[in-house]
This record gives C-alpha cells, structure tokens and sequence, in this order.
C-alpha cells in the first residue's frame, strides 16, 4: 500500500463516517479500502476507527491522525501543484459543495468553461441545501449564500444576489395584484425556511427598510421548492433572482414590489484557511471570481432580457 493513498482513504472514509461512501469518494472498492484502513492500523499499531454495524466513528487516536493527515496531504498536494503550474497544466481533484438549486445550474455552467481549459482536474460537486461542514467532510471549496457565521473559514465574494417577490399570472388573476406590501397579509405567502425570519419580509418603503408580517400554507429549505409551488399558483413566494428566472422567462411568475425590493444576499467562495490552496484550487477561485457566474446580478430596475459576461467567459439567458 502507498502511504499517501492509504492516508487519502482513511481520510475518505473518516469524512463519509462510511467505508463504503469513502471509497466510493476515492474511486476504489470497499474491499480495497478496508485492506488500506488494516494495512494502516498495523503499520501504526493503533486502531483509527471504532467499527459498529451501523457506524464508523474515529478514536481519540484516529481523530489525532485525522487531525495531522489533512495538512500534510494538503502540502503534497500543493508540491504536486507547483510542479503542474509550472509545466502550465492544472490536474487533479477539486471537492466542491454547493446549493442545490443553485449549484445544479449557474454553478455548473460557470464550472464547464474552466473544465474545458484543464481537462486533468477532476471536479466533484456535491449539493445540498444543507449547511455542510468544509473541513469536517473533506470540501476544498464551498459556494455559499447569506450571511457568513463561520469566521475560520476564509471567503471572497462572488455577488450580490436580488431577492424578489413573485406572484403567478394565474394567482394575480383570482385574488388581485397587490400594490403595497402591506397587503401582503392578506395573501397566502409560500415561506422560504432558509431565512432566518422566513415569516417577516423587508421592503423599502419611502427610503426607509420596512418588515411585514406575513403567513401561509407552505414552507420549504429550498428555494426552488417555493418557487414552483408560487408558479403554480398557490400564492406570492419570495425567493432569490436566479431561482425565479426560468419561471420569470416563460412567463409563469411576475415581479411585485419591484421598486420597493431592499433584501440583497451575496454569493461567496469559502474555504479553511489552513488548507494550502492548491495551482488547481487557486486557479479555480480565480476563475470564479473573474466572471460574472450568475444571471439577475442586482439592479432595481433590470432589462426585460438578461445578458451578462465576464472576464473568463460569456453567456446570454
């Protein structure tokens, strides 16, 4: 067994809490992965993992080992890095996590150009709506929105993000357009669980930020899940820009409260801030904070048509 690759794996499979899913990140067979976690553990003379049916838990021996692995790892994989920038050729794995919504379409498109460009690098995106630990789980880089309540883990901002209220065509027709947002509590609001006060929204209301009060039938963790329900038709969601857009397009949603919107959230790349960022990693970020790598970037008063282009690519919606 390779030292480094056995180290990889005990690493996998630390961060899955899962011999399968460990080697399943590592592109090996479960059986080749428990010969490299007992080779380990025999060459050490300590056990690593405490082994149930139902769970794979470090010891206090293995979380040390865990706890030294990752920046030594992290090292070679930076030497390997300064070789392959210097031969101008980026390879290697990049483990990304993301929002589903969000990171199944924008951040895809924005990720195919610089896959194009470096063929050898090896992207793994994982997507959740929910809050995953970066250093935990084994992520070289997390693309996040909102607030950043984490302060280890080092972030550039990507964007600003708009945060509409939108209303179907079909739902203004039965029960009237509101003109204020007051009016709101008459209606029946699809509340987006990912705020932290999902049930009070902001308008700016003659220059000064207002909150209403505001319920519903529905709620959700994803904001594509409001976002269809309200294209439906079972009432006004509010939702980020680049979930309501496809539905904006083919006219299944319409923007209220337009002029009045206040809520911004921005859209960042973080990662640990003792990783050693690899030529990979590093030219990665770069490229994502080169361009513009969503669609609906704010403005109060957007085109009709959105087209927006960065420095390392270009796309029309």
């Amino acid at each position: 067994m390779d030292t480094i690759e056995g180290m990889r794996t005990f690493v996998a499979v630390a961060g899955e809490s899962s011999f399968t899913n460990g080697a399943r990140r590592q592109g090996i067979s479960t059986k080749l992965a428990s010969k490299y976690i007992r080779q380990l553990e025999e060459r050490l003379d300590a056990q690593l993992f405490h082994r149930t049916t139902r769970s794979v838990t470090l010891t206090e021996t293995g979380q040390a080992y865990y706890d030294r692995c990752l920046p030594m790892l992290d090292q070679f994989d930076e030497l390997e890095g300064l070789v392959q920038a210097r031969q101008s050729e980026l390879a290697g794995p990049i483990r990304i996590t993301a929002p589903t919504g969000y990171g199944g379409n924008h951040l895809v498109r924005a990720l195919h150009p610089f896959q194009a460009a470096h063929p050898k690098v090896q992207i793994e995106l994982h997507l959740s709506d929910h809050h995953v630990s970066i250093v935990e789980e084994g992520y070289d880089l997390a693309v996040r929105f909102g607030d950043l309540k984490d302060s280890s883990l080092v972030a550039r901002k990507l964007t600003d993000m708009r945060i509409v209220c939108c209303a179907s065509p079909e739902y203004l027709a039965r029960h009237g357009t509101p003109t204020d947002p007051a009016a709101l509590a008459t209606h029946n609001c699809l509340l987006p669980t990912t705020s932290a006060t999902p049930d009070q929204w902001e308008f700016r209301v003659q220059g000064e930020v207002c909150k209403y009060a505001v319920s519903g039938s529905f709620r959700a963790n994803s904001p594509l899940a409001v976002a269809q329900m309200t294209a439906n038709g079972l009432g006004i969601g509010r939702m980020p820009f680049y979930t309501a857009e496809p539905f904006l397009e083919a006219d299944r949603l319409r923007v209220l409260f337009q002029d009045q919107e206040c809520k911004v959230i921005g859209l960042y790349v973080v990662y640990p801030p003792s990783r050693h960022l690899t030529a990979r990693i590093r030219g990665l970020i770069d490229h994502l904070c080169g361009g513009k790598i969503v669609t609906g970037s704010f403005d109060p008063h957007p085109p009709a048509t959105n087209s927006f282009s960065g420095k390392d690519f270009t796309w029309s919606t």
